[in-house]
């Protein structure tokens, strides 16, 4: 069975290093990090890993609503 979740995420470049690094958490104690050497490698990296992760602990309930934005 295949579910669409909505999962947040961060993204940074490492300026000292090189590569990118994308972080999310799935539920406040699950968390899924991804790398890369381009943003969109460090996101696809960031998807296996919440794949992976969700096999583990299982998909988050979810709010969905709609807000006013300024």
């Amino acid at each position: 069975m295949q579910r669409e979740i909505t999962v947040p995420f961060t993204i940074a470049e490492d300026t000292e290093d090189g590569g990118w690094y994308a972080a999310a958490a799935l539920t406040p104690e699950a968390f899924a990090n991804g790398e890369g050497d381009t943003r969109e490698a460090a996101i696809e990296d960031l998807k296996s890993a919440i794949a992976l992760l969700v096999e583990e602990v299982g998909v988050p309930e979810q709010l969905v609503l709609t807000v006013e934005v300024p």
